[in-house]
């Protein structure tokens, strides 16, 4: 398995991380996808898993959970979605979840099942950082990196907190609110990558709002280590729900663009 220190260390640009919903709009489309983003130049992974209450997510994401678990995924279902990605290639796999699951499933062995699948990193989207340790003490235990958000109006103080429990890479949340594509990229977010600079020297990847190469250019050029796409990439299954060809294809060029624009950047 591929490790994020590597990745990092081997790019000499940033790293493309798309986002996907596990199983949407159903397991083996959604695995297709993914498989399809991989070809296209994903150098990293974030995958979801659905939950019924996303509080981090907008409407995009949102009704990316409500097809999946429609279609019968569960966290245990989605593991194995995990493994059988990993066994087509193995690329590092961040995980976004929130804490209900982790905690149900319980805690300790999910973390063991999700290394065992190939995971790479988790980002528990509603823990508070105040309560970092009920997750990192046990995916450290289990072999696994932490990710952890700030935002911009995180203060210096907390976000070197923040970066203390962090040993994947810092997610920098390019702009106040919930994820969704947007027209254009926050002023909030080159301040914010150089104040993250100068606090750490873990990687930081930005996310929310990434809609387009420019967004992924811009956010590379101020300094960013990888660049999360996620509500643009979902739109295109949204958008073609009853042509998964188009679906596909439509994912496979964006990945492309994008991967194409921080190479000449």
């Amino acid at each position: 398995m591929t490790s994020y220190k590597e990745v990092f260390a081997n790019l000499n640009r940033a790293a493309l991380i798309p986002f996907f919903v596990i199983g949407d709009p159903d397991f083996d489309t959604s695995l297709e996808l993914v498989k399809a983003a991989i070809d296209a130049g994903a150098d990293i992974l974030e995958l979801g898993i659905p939950f019924s209450d996303p509080i981090a997510d907008g409407p995009t994401i949102q009704k990316a959970d409500i097809r999946a678990l429609a279609a019968g995924m569960t966290p245990r279902r989605a593991l194995e979605f995990i493994k059988a990605v990993t066994d087509y290639k193995p690329i590092p796999i961040g995980l976004l979840v929130y804490y209900n699951l982790v905690y149900q499933y319980p805690t300790e062995q999910f973390f063991a099942d999700f290394k065992a699948a190939g995971g790479s990193s988790v980002l528990v989207a509603d823990l508070c950082i105040d309560d970092a340790d009920e997750i990192a003490i046990p995916a450290s235990n289990a072999g696994l990196d932490t990710v952890f958000m700030v935002t911009p109006n995180t203060t210096d103080d907390r976000a070197a907190i923040i970066a203390s429990k962090t040993t994947g890479f810092i997610y920098a949340v390019s702009t106040l609110g919930v994820t969704g594509q947007r027209s254009t990229l926050s002023d909030m977010v080159a301040p914010l990558i150089t104040r993250l600079k100068d606090l750490t020297d873990i990687p930081v990847c930005v996310g929310f709002g990434i809609s387009e190469p420019a967004h992924a250019v811009q956010v590379a050029s101020a300094g960013a280590d990888g660049v999360i796409i996620g509500s643009k990439i979902v739109k295109f299954i949204e958008d073609n729900l009853s042509d998964k060809d188009k679906m596909k294809a439509d994912i496979s060029a964006f990945i492309a663009e994008i991967s194409s624009a921080l190479s000449l950047s």
